[in-house]
């Protein structure tokens, strides 16, 4: 097989689609503000947007290390989930006792988070537009059946499909059973950045790009955090790092850095879709531990991405990590067996993300510095629409408002510390292997059942 890649572009397709933006300012003097919030992704671009809202003259700062959406942002999927909790079944393994509860919430943030998008005129790309999940093997069709039994419990819309009906989906030799939810979004990551940067602006919110924090600590009442040229002295503070470096000590084993990747074809045409029976503009995802997740762009390329979940040690975040040869080489050769008829389809796009991977697979926040300071992290990949409802549980911490975000546990408990090195490493490396064992024979080892019975998982 010719190397179909060997002229694509190492940058994240959605970067193509953005207008040049101008960079904002970075800080070089310093600063004093109500609300400074570090990280200009999906969290703290909404923390900014929300902070506004409910504080029309509060001086608010974003500070951000690079460009707003150049990490993790930036280069997602954009499946945009209508959940906090990673799903129904994972809520249900992790969180029973609320379940019900998160389910309702993320269906509520999704339907928000819509909203939201209406009223600040965001071009995104939004599209309400369904998923559809599949299966390779008899053990994960049970897994789709048990899946759409607990849909059914929720009242969540869904279709179980099989033959001639899965065909109108997915034509493929490699799936025979899938679940379609329609109640599924999918957006343009970059742009929903974009977006949020502009209407941020708009509002008087003042960021500062390539102002890379590198210090946190208290200055009598204030939070003061240092900057290579200069320092933001704040009332409050909201930590938005997600992947990068904790600037906290306490936070620094709560998530692991884990690397995904991606790969965009070139144009498709209308003959090409219909030949792998892929007519609708829904996203699809398959039912492994190693997974991949794939959507149409809106000029008819396919991203074809995941599988790979790849850790490297000491929790490094260097970013030579973002291309993997390797990895790009066993998507291309996943997507020819899993699409034989686009077997010869040349890719233009390969590019790396960085996911903050938490043990409970969903995110967390906290406080600290005396209810000063609010974080929120380990998105696990999910973290487009997630953001949102992450930045409103701070903001409610912050401000002392209990509410029914700011009360549900599984925001409110620490996850589980991952291991320092050389633990951390070799753990996950015996996990992802296991993971890759049951995806084969179905098994899942004592390994695996023992984390799960503590209520830890390993997930992209």
């Amino acid at each position: 097989m010719t190397n179909r890649f060997a002229d694509a572009s190492p940058t994240p397709f959605w970067a193509s689609t953005l207008p040049i933006m101008h960079t904002c300012a970075p800080l070089t003097t310093d600063a004093t503000c109500d609300l400074a919030i570090v990280g200009g992704g999906f969290t703290g671009l909404w923390s900014a947007l929300k902070a506004r809202e409910r504080h029309p003259d509060a001086t608010i700062v974003v500070l951000e290390a690079k460009q707003c959406g150049q990490d993790a942002s930036g280069r997602s999927g954009g499946f945009c989930a209508p959940s906090i909790s990673h799903g129904v079944s994972n809520a249900l393994a992790r969180h029973p006792g609320e379940a019900a509860t998160l389910i309702r919430l993320g269906q509520e943030n999704f339907d928000e988070y819509a909203r939201d998008l209406d009223a600040y005129g965001l071009d995104v790309g939004f599209a309400r537009c369904g998923k559809l999940n599949l299966a390779t093997t008899a053990w994960q069709a049970k897994g789709l059946e048990e899946m759409a039994r607990n849909y059914e419990r929720f009242g969540i819309a869904h279709q179980l499909l099989h033959g001639d009906a899965l065909r109108e989906k997915l034509d493929s030799p490699v799936y025979g059973t899938g679940l379609f939810e329609p109640n599924y979004g999918l957006v343009n990551p970059a742009k929903v950045v974009a977006e949020l940067r502009r209407v941020c602006l708009d509002h008087g919110v003042t960021i500062h790009e390539h102002s890379d924090v590198r210090q946190l600590s208290r200055d009598a009442a204030l939070i003061r955090l240092r900057t290579r040229q200069a320092d933001v002295s704040a009332k409050q503070v909201i930590l938005a790092t997600n992947a990068a470096s904790p600037l906290l000590k306490r936070l620094r084993l709560a998530f692991v850095p884990i690397y995904d990747y991606s790969l965009v074809t070139q144009p498709l045409s209308a003959d090409q879709w219909a030949s792998i029976g892929w007519t609708g503009p829904h996203g699809i995802a398959d039912s492994g531990n190693q997974f991949h997740y794939f959507r149409k762009t809106p000029d008819n390329r396919m991203l074809w991405a995941g599988y790979d979940a790849i850790y490297h040690y000491g929790s490094d975040r260097g970013d030579a990590l973002l291309q993997r040869p390797e990895t790009f080489r066993r998507l291309a050769n996943q997507f020819a067996d899993t699409f034989p008829p686009l077997a010869d389809v040349a890719f233009d796009f390969t590019w790396g993300g960085i996911i903050d991977t938490s043990a409970r697979t969903t995110f967390f926040s906290g406080l600290a510095c005396g209810g000063q300071v609010a974080y929120a992290m380990g998105f696990t990949g999910q973290g487009v629409s997630a953001s949102r409802f992450a930045a409103l549980t701070m903001l409610d911490r912050l401000d002392g408002t209990r509410t029914e975000r700011s009360r549900i546990n599984m925001s409110r408990q620490f996850p589980m510390p991952f291991p320092p090195e050389p633990l951390r490493s070799a753990a996950i490396k015996r996990a992802q292997r296991d993971l890759a064992h049951e995806d084969a024979t179905g098994y899942r080892s004592r390994f695996l059942r023992t984390l799960d019975a503590f209520g830890i998982g390993f997930d992209s």
